[in-house]
């Protein structure tokens, strides 16, 4: 498995975005850059929420971005075909 940046914006509530921490945790041995939107601060949450909406326009959650490729939902085999790409 290559190394990827991987980054997770989630709400700690949400059992999809618990699904694909889950998921990172069994298929990736990198660290991963888990953002919980719901527990910032106001100011940076509305930070967060623009970068976000450069991935999904929609900021919906989970957004998962492994290197150049962004993943909205749980969709574990898109997630895990991403984790393998070089």
């Amino acid at each position: 498995m290559t190394s990827h940046q991987v980054k997770l914006f989630s709400l700690s509530t949400c059992s999809h975005c618990k699904a694909v921490k889950e998921l990172l945790k069994r298929y990736y041995d990198q660290p991963v850059d888990v953002v919980n939107v719901d527990r910032l601060d106001k100011d940076e949450r509305g930070k967060v929420l623009k970068e976000v909406k450069q991935y999904n326009a929609r900021v919906s959650f989970p957004t998962t971005v492994i290197g150049d490729e962004v993943i909205v939902g749980y969709k574990a085999d898109q997630i895990k075909k991403a984790l393998e790409r070089d």
